[in-house]
């Protein structure tokens, strides 16, 4: 005789086979109750934040925002540009744009004058990482504004910033299609998005050792140094769980932006998405 299935397995059936729309943290029902657990976990490992991104990255990611801030230098030099770096946590790349902001003024200029480049606004729904960067800021005499804000509903209005960027924080929004509409929705006419993220990489040889060492060696070495094995485990499942390049870049044509296009780098590890209003 055949058991009944329960309606908790039948619902659980039903979201393991429902197509991917945000993150879902382990045990997560919900966008409202996986946003919260983001929030919560990132809360939690800010103190170590900086200091794993640089020690599990091999110190590659600063290299990778300082090449997403120079694909938008020609945005940055202008004065009257305004900038919007979604989910910043500590400010790395609110703070590369800034630089590459001052090096385009430098390069149009000759020499450095009174005149300043964009308007840098970083903004996170993590306090602590906000604290940080804010910290930082201070130490580095920088003159990025720092911001608490939801992502998926911005205190902004419409046509608000020349370019929206974001850095390994795109992937732990709740819904990305509404994360996309919302940065289209803050763009004005003519305006930029470049979306920086971890992606799966192609290839025999390069794939399965980018599988062991971010399933097997990040979560252990992460967690240990955090005090927080969850979030450590829960990165390679996000970056597994998010869309690819191309399927990414689908949404964000059907979100409404135009001259979509991504770049691969370090093998496929990170993608630089782009896109125009």
């Amino acid at each position: 005789m055949k058991s009944r299935s329960t309606s908790a397995e039948i619902e659980q059936a039903a979201e393991a086979h429902a197509p991917v729309t945000g993150t879902r943290p382990e045990g997560a029902r919900d966008e409202k109750e996986a946003a919260r657990r983001v929030q919560e976990m990132f809360s939690r490992i800010a103190p170590r934040y900086d200091l794993l991104n640089h020690l599990l990255s091999f110190s590659f990611d600063r290299p990778w925002r300082s090449r997403t801030a120079r694909r938008f230098e020609h945005i940055l030099a202008r004065g009257d540009a305004r900038v919007l770096d979604l989910c910043c946590g500590t400010g790395d790349l609110t703070f590369a744009l800034e630089r590459a902001a001052d090096r385009a003024v430098r390069k149009g200029q000759g020499e450095r004058d009174k005149e300043r480049g964009a308007s840098v606004f970083g903004s996170d729904f993590a306090p602590p990482m906000l604290e940080l960067a804010q910290r930082k800021a201070r130490r580095s005499n920088r003159r990025a504004i720092f911001l608490a804000t939801d992502a998926l509903a911005l205190p902004f209005a419409d046509a608000s910033f020349d370019l929206v960027t974001a850095a390994f924080g795109f992937r732990n929004l709740a819904n990305y299609k509404r994360g996309l509409q919302e940065i289209w929705r803050v763009l004005r006419p003519a305006g930029e998005t470049g979306i920086l993220e971890f992606s799966e990489p192609r290839g025999r040889v390069i794939a399965p050792m980018y599988r062991f060492y971010f399933e097997s060696i990040l979560p252990r070495v992460g967690g240990t140094i955090s005090g927080n094995s969850g979030a450590y485990s829960y990165l390679p499942a996000s970056v597994a769980q998010f869309p690819g390049p191309e399927e990414l870049g689908d949404w964000m044509k059907r979100a409404g932006f135009a001259d979509v296009q991504y770049e691969r780098w370090m093998f496929g590890i990170v993608v630089l998405h782009r896109g125009r209003k």
